[in-house]
């Protein structure tokens, strides 16, 4: 490579540089930046009200029983939907992997596809889906509840539907990873005599470790976010009982239009996905030390 091709390359890797700087300043840096700076004011920009107030929001945030309840409910869908996502994600990938092999690419596929669906369009379906009248699911199923008008049912209904919709991601992820695993270490186990119990507890699951935790992680940070399908199914109700932190903080700000209090709630939560994820790397990452 001559000089003048080396210092077109060299000039087209700066302008990458740079162009990548920019757009992490303007989309990432940004907006961290004016959520943090928003939480220390009385923010509303409709009467253009922009007053320091410094923590007070912060306390009035922490000290607010919503946002406790948001919380809890936040932590509730998380952990449900991100333990199907894993569990049966892992359970079809196993049988995909065994069983239905001639089939497996039409099977991934059909799998995928709510995945790739729109959640709009899914979460509308759905609401129909769980009409109390005309819904398939009372119908099939024989039930009578009124699952998106009921306290005890609403919450649980937005998991079912959330969960349809996402196993696929998980599956298609653990079928790679079963894919990778290295042959002899099963046949070796074959050999010494392990059943097919003890060589999914003992080889399959820790050997599926990066795997099971990038989907932990990735979706966990997903359904702490979560607030589409809350918006279109429920819009927070009946009464506070679907109300998760990231509606609270979209209720808080484009509806009571206190921008300062939705900052607020969005760099708590901000702090939160953090600190999740840098344990959970933490911990595999003493595990892998320690194996």
């Amino acid at each position: 490579m001559d000089a003048t091709k080396r210092a077109k390359v060299f000039n087209l890797r700066n302008i990458a540089v740079v162009l990548l700087i920019v757009y992490f300043a303007i989309f990432l840096i940004y907006p961290i930046y004016k959520a943090f700076a928003g939480s220390l004011h009385e923010w509303n920009p409709l009467i253009d009200k922009y007053n320091f107030v410094g923590l007070e929001n912060f306390k009035d945030v922490l000290t607010s029983g919503l946002f406790w309840k948001s919380m809890g409910n936040t932590f509730f869908f998380a952990f449900f939907s991100v333990l199907f996502r894993v569990v049966i994600g892992l359970g079809l990938a196993l049988l995909l992997s065994s069983k239905l092999t001639k089939m497996k690419t039409a099977f991934q596929g059909l799998f995928y596809m709510p995945t790739i669906t729109p959640l709009v369009a899914v979460s509308f379906v759905w609401m129909w889906m769980f009409d109390p009248q005309f819904g398939l699911i009372n119908k099939v199923f024989h039930l009578d509840i009124n699952w998106l008008k009921d306290t005890q049912w609403a919450l649980p209904a937005i998991i079912i539907m959330t969960i349809w919709k996402d196993f696929g991601y998980a599956t298609v992820l653990f079928l790679g990873g079963l894919m990778g695993l290295p042959e002899d270490v099963f046949e070796a186990a074959k050999i010494d005599g392990a059943n097919s119990r003890q060589t999914f507890r003992s080889i399959t699951l820790p050997l599926l470790k990066p795997t099971t935790l990038f989907v932990v992680i990735t979706s966990l940070i997903t359904y702490l976010q979560a607030y589409i399908q809350i918006l279109i199914m429920t819009e927070g109700g009946p009464g506070t009982s679907t109300y998760v932190i990231s509606y609270l903080i979209f209720d808080e700000a484009f509806v009571k239009y206190n921008f300062g209090s939705a900052s607020a709630m969005a760099i708590i939560l901000f702090v939160i996905i953090g600190i999740l994820t840098i344990i959970m790397f933490k911990v595999t990452e003493e595990r892998k030390q320690t194996a």
